[in-house]
């Protein structure tokens, strides 16, 4: 009988990524300081910067988060203001989101303080590129398997 091997901690790609996501997340955590955001918050932001106004919904399947996580997040949002949150008037169920002025004022300057912390890096267009379009394959490849198995 075949002896199995065992893969070695630190040639395992999913403790590569849990790794690199724990060191990324002290970076942004350092990097949004200075606004009082998270990077959750952070991430919700660029999405209603780039869509607002949204449902609270909406936001969730774009960022993959599901309400009991958005929920606080966005009050959390709202409490500092960044958001407003007001209920659809066609549909009440509907919670749709809202960028305040300070987020529309303060917009840029989040986007220079990231863009600046990212040259720390020291990585090049294509070697983000390159990351990027790998991290999308293995999502793909993940959401693929996921689907399959839940069906």
């Amino acid at each position: 009988m075949q002896e199995i091997q065992p893969i070695r901690l630190d040639t395992q790609l999913c403790f590569q990524i849990y790794s690199a996501n724990k060191k990324f997340n002290k970076f942004y955590q350092d990097a949004l300081r200075p606004f009082n955001l998270t990077y959750p918050q952070y991430i919700a932001l660029l999405t209603l910067w780039e869509n607002a106004p949204m449902s609270v919904k909406k936001i969730g399947k774009h960022l993959n988060l599901d309400s009991s996580t958005l929920t606080p997040l966005l009050k959390r949002l709202e409490s500092h203001g960044w958001i407003t949150r007001t209920r659809s008037p066609q549909d009440e169920r509907t919670v749709i989101i809202q960028l305040t002025d300070k987020a529309m004022d303060q917009r840029d300057e989040v986007y220079d303080r990231v863009n600046s912390c990212q040259e720390l890096l020291h990585l090049t267009s294509q070697e983000i590129d390159d990351c990027t379009a790998a991290l999308k394959m293995l999502d793909e490849h993940l959401d693929a398997y996921n689907n399959q198995t839940n069906n």
